[in-house]
This record gives structure tokens, C-alpha cells and sequence, in this order.
């Protein structure tokens, strides 16, 4: 475990296999247990805002492993990508990604991470969405079409990944950069600070 401002003080449990989330907290000096929820994830319900499904989804996740682990604090997220009202998810494929890339060049967009925190043996559930504006710079159809080449785009919402190689394609962040990588990590260390969860190292 990296040593870091923060440790464990009840066991934690990541349901997300994503490792960028689980180098964030590790980063932090947390140690925790990694088990994805396995869950279908739903299509949105008829009218439902982006961030309430946002949340939705990180709940279900959570609570999928919250009953099954009462003795353990688990953190669920789930990452989505907006670009007006509608939610862009993974590319099916080549052209889908550069469809994708190509509506959100030159425009601003929202990344919006819905997080969890479940206690299942306290009744403990504290949920919140955290959006960050993202503006991608106007890059040209060959740029898009080099990054898509790399591969990285395919499994990610939004065709693109601000951690990676992607990094090029951004030219303005406003709020959380953390969110836009998976975990908006200040108000999730805030919640478990909150419950006692975590303490500060040598506090």
C-alpha cells in the first residue's frame, strides 16, 4: 500500500474494476478490497435526468455487494458522459466512436459521476452526483481518427479518456478533474471522513 494522507479505518470495498479508480484511492494510502458488481446495467427510466441516473446506477452497484458484505464500507460509482440531454456511452464500434468525437469537437460537455457509500450493517447511504464541465479543443477528423486508431476510445463512454492518450483532445476543465477520470475523489474521501470510515494518517 502507497503511503499517503489517509488510512483505513474500516475495511473498504470497491465495486469497480476500473483501475483508475482504484489508483486513485490507492494513492490516498487506502487499502481496500476490489469485487465489481456484476449487475446489467439498466437503460434510463422515460425522463430521467442524467445525473439522477448517474446515481441510480452507483446505487444499484452498491447495493449489489452492500448485502452481501454488511461488515464493510462500499464505494460504487459510474461515470457518464452528457453532451446536452443525452447520455453518449462506449462506441459499438469505429465509426460510432468518431461519430461520438466528432459532435463533442469545439463544444463543452458534462461528465457527471455518480458515487455511493453503503454501510449495510449502520443503514449507512450516502449518494451524490458530482458534474464537471469539459470543453474538447476543434480537432481535425484526421486527429480523431489517429486517436481512435490507438484503440484507447473503444471502451470508454464519450469515446475518450482524459487520463490516456485522450488528453490532447481537452483544452478547458471546470470542477472536479478527478470526476472526469472516474471518482470525484474530494467528495468521496469527504463521505468517508464524514462516517468515520477513513482518518487522517497520524491524526
Amino acid at each position: 500500500m502507497n503511503q499517503g494522507p489517509f488510512h483505513a479505518r474500516r475495511p473498504l470495498l470497491l465495486a469497480s474494476a476500473s483501475p483508475r479508480r482504484q489508483a486513485l484511492l490507492a494513492g490516498q494510502g487506502l487499502g481496500f478490497e476490489v469485487i465489481p458488481s456484476t449487475l446489467k446495467e439498466p437503460a434510463p427510466e422515460p425522463g430521467e435526468a442524467p445525473a439522477d441516473y448517474a446515481a441510480r446506477m452507483a446505487h444499484i452497484k452498491g447495493q449489489d455487494l452492500a448485502a452481501r458484505h454488511p461488515d464493510k464500507v462500499i464505494i460504487s460509482a459510474d461515470t457518464i458522459v452528457v453532451e446536452g440531454e443525452s447520455i453518449l456511452g462506449k462506441p459499438r464500434n469505429i465509426d460510432d466512436a468518431l461519430a461520438m468525437l466528432s459532435s463533442l469537437s469545439g463544444r463543452w460537455h458534462q461528465v457527471m459521476t455518480g458515487f455511493c457509500v453503503l454501510h449495510h450493517g449502520d443503514g449507512i447511504s450516502l449518494c451524490q452526483t458530482v458534474t464537471t464541465r469539459v470543453h474538447m479543443a476543434e480537432n481535425s477528423r484526421a486527429m480523431l481518427q489517429a486517436y481512435i486508431d490507438t484503440g484507447e476510445p473503444m471502451d470508454k463512454a464519450g469515446a475518450y479518456g482524459i487520463q490516456g492518450i485522450g488528453a490532447f483532445l481537452v483544452d478547458e476543465v471546470q470542477g472536479s478533474y478527478t470526476n472526469v477520470v472516474g471518482l470525484p475523489l474530494r467528495s468521496v474521501l469527504n463521505c468517508l471522513l464524514e462516517i468515520g470510515a477513513i482518518g487522517v494518517a497520524n491524526a
